[in-house]
């Protein structure tokens, strides 16, 4: 329902942009592959308009984002630096110990071993 309201409200506007980025370089078709009509592109303006919003759609709403360890930690090691890193495992630690899953003395070993 989303894409067909999209796709008759919105997508006409692809039109609009390519004619006016058209003009804007002053030529007259993106192409000569259909005689009279432009080229593939002139026909196809409308579509890339709804391509892009179909795959925004897609990924905002319907996909699955399989998050798992591995995935979570290499994103930590790219984007964060080592300092930011070691602060991250002092609070994991200390969740763990708060809620019980570390005992003290593991805790303690830890912590002091990151200090």
């Amino acid at each position: 329902m989303i894409v067909s309201m999209f796709a008759s409200l919105i997508a006409p506007f692809g039109g609009f942009f390519a004619s006016g980025l058209k003009r804007a370089f002053k030529i007259k078709d993106f192409g000569h592959t259909i005689p009279g009509h432009g080229g593939i592109t002139d026909r196809m303006d409308c579509q890339f308009l709804m391509g892009s919003f179909s795959y925004l759609y897609y990924e905002t709403f319907i996909s699955t984002h399989n998050v798992n360890v591995g995935n979570m930690l290499q994103s930590i090691i790219v984007n964060l630096e080592p300092q930011e890193i070691i602060i991250l495992v002092q609070s994991l630690v200390t969740y763990l110990y708060k809620i019980g899953t570390i005992d003290e003395a593991a805790f303690q070993k830890i912590t002091s071993s990151l200090a």
